[in-house]
């Protein structure tokens, strides 16, 4: 690990100085495009919908809450409908309501219920061609000196040469920040990888191929090249340009982080341009509010460019992943699902909930938002209840710890679709093609779906080359998870991370409370148990004494 970092370190002085080697006209900041650019797209959303905050947020129309957590980043905040949740009501209750409202002609379509705010990350976009020596960015404005934003000191790994190479020579979009004399670029993402209709072969599941053997194809295929391929066609379908989505997206296993053998789950709305791209996608990112990642993550709706490629946080940058992409005609199911969840992010903010990696997790928020909407996605059940119970006085005993119990019992008692990213993935994924694509629906948001799809693509991506282990794909149980890591969890590789501390005054006392904690019911059962077993022992001692 020290020997990347030097690399790393002498890597990033060489970047630093590349202005002196080069002639370098003055570069102006309107010679790049702002990102809220009109012209530009933030998933459903035009750009222009929006204004940029740089900072500190001061009487933006914004909750407090949001705004606390981006204190020291760029954001896009909406100019209107900012603050459309309802604070009474936990939620899954507020999505339910809110949907039932949507039936009503005279209300207002999902897309006008805005995000609580956009991660942009960065103030800029630039769109243009790496230079083979790494240095340069080849655009319209001529060739401008290139910089790599700096690592955060938490993160354990970075941009490095094997990046550099990896990057030359291709077409990319850039996220960052300008000066006069160069660009500093945040993010990176690959114009290559946009999507031509007629370039995807079409290539159903074939005869014992399923969703998860694609994702475990040569171990997850962090080194394997970005492929797609079309699973369903409508045959009405002749191009992708401008046609909405509903994208869902799998992170794999990290290389270099025992604990995140479980990988990543999140869900994406947008259109495709004009050139197939979908950088611009929308990615809604659930991650723990109550830590500081080591990587700068926030949870977040952000562009798919900055989900994958900021330089820092970006999930390529550490692990492969994999995407299913629902084509459709029309936006109306990835409108509803973006207003839902809209709403959902609202409540996160103000820690309405907590998330909670044995199920309130970044699967389970998603998964359990598209229940509230009527989309029966299948549940799988437990792990293993008998288990959990026996679980939860072996481990409390053995480690010393009650908690260590409790979370026993929560990890093998949840539901297997909130808990696993891959298997709530995979269980979407087989939904879409077994039911909703067959048109074998019930509820009114099915048969909405199961009318507007007109394809299903999966994409893998690989992981980007840097200084970072080569990652894996996920898990899909407990005991693969076991398998995979050491038995003496002395010996695991865990990064340590910080606790953020929410302050007391932005919090809603009279929020709804959360739904009691799974492991506190098992408690219960086992103090029933000790009581009962503690009477039937005295009924059985009084016996035997007056015997």
């Amino acid at each position: 690990m020290k020997n990347n970092h030097s690399s790393t370190k002498k890597f990033a002085i060489g970047v630093s100085i590349i202005t002196s080697c080069y002639t370098v006209n003055s570069i102006a900041e309107g010679q790049f495009s702002n990102a809220l650019n009109e012209n530009n797209s933030l998933g459903l959303y035009r750009a222009n919908q929006f204004q940029l905050n740089q900072g500190a947020c001061k009487n933006c129309a914004i909750t407090p809450q949001a705004a606390w957590y981006f204190e020291q980043e760029t954001i896009a905040i909406p100019l209107n409908n900012a603050d459309s949740f309802d604070a009474s009501l936990s939620a899954q209750d507020d999505v339910k309501k809110w949907v039932k409202s949507q039936a009503s002609p005279n209300q207002p379509s999902g897309t006008s219920a805005m995000p609580p705010l956009v991660w942009l990350g960065s103030p800029h976009i630039e769109v243009g061609k790496l230079s083979e020596d790494g240095k340069l960015l080849e655009s319209e404005q001529g060739k401008i000196p290139l910089l790599i934003t700096p690592k955060i000191k938490s993160n354990l790994s970075y941009y490095n040469e094997a990046s550099e190479k990896h990057f030359a020579g291709r077409n990319l979009v850039m996220r960052g920040t300008t000066n006069q004399t160069h660009f500093t670029a945040r993010s990176i993402w690959l114009s290559d990888y946009n999507l031509d209709l007629n370039q995807i072969p079409y290539q159903p599941l074939a005869h014992q191929e399923t969703i998860a053997s694609l994702i475990r194809d040569q171990n997850g295929g962090a080194n394997a090249p970005f492929s797609a391929r079309i699973l369903y066609k409508s045959p009405n379908l002749t191009s992708l340009q401008n046609k909405p989505v509903l994208s869902f997206v799998l992170n794999g296993a990290q290389g270099d982080d025992d604990e995140a053998h479980g990988g990543h789950f999140a869900v994406a709305t947008g259109r495709f341009g004009a050139q197939g791209e979908w950088h611009d996608w929308l990615v809604n990112n659930f991650y723990n509010l109550g830590s500081v990642s080591e990587k700068g993550i926030i949870a977040a709706s952000l562009p798919m460019d900055s989900y994958q490629g900021d330089l820092n946080s970006g999930q390529s940058w550490y692990r492969p992943s994999y995407m299913l992409v629902a084509v459709l005609k029309n936006d109306r199911s990835a409108a509803t699902y973006q207003g839902a969840i809209n709403r959902v992010m609202q409540h996160f903010y103000r820690q309405d909930f907590l998330y909670r990696h044995a199920g309130v997790n970044c699967a389970g928020i998603n998964l359990e938002t598209f229940r509230s909407l009527d989309w029966n996605i299948p549940k799988l059940g437990a792990t293993n209840l008998p288990k959990a119970f026996v679980a939860l006085p072996y481990k409390a005993l053995s480690d010393m710890r009650l908690e260590s119990g409790l979370k026993a019992y929560d990890y093998l008692s949840a539901e297997q679709t909130n808990l696993y990213p891959f298997v709530a993935f995979e269980t979407i994924g087989n939904d879409l093609l077994s039911r909703i694509a067959k048109n074998q629906t019930n509820s009114a948001f099915e048969k909405q779906l199961a009318e507007d799809l007109e394809a299903i693509i999966y994409v893998h991506m690989p992981q980007f080359p840097s200084s970072r282990a080569m990652g894996q794909a996920p898990v899909a149980s407990l005991d693969e998870y076991i398998a995979r890591t050491p038995a003496d969890m002395s010996k695991w590789k865990i990064v340590r991370v910080g606790a953020r501390h929410f302050p007391d005054t932005l919090k809603d006392k009279n929020a709804p409370a959360e739904p009691i904690r799974p492991a506190y019911y098992g408690l219960i059962a086992w103090i029933v148990v000790l009581i009962l077993a503690l009477l039937g022992m005295r009924k059985i001692f009084r016996n035997f004494r007056k015997s």
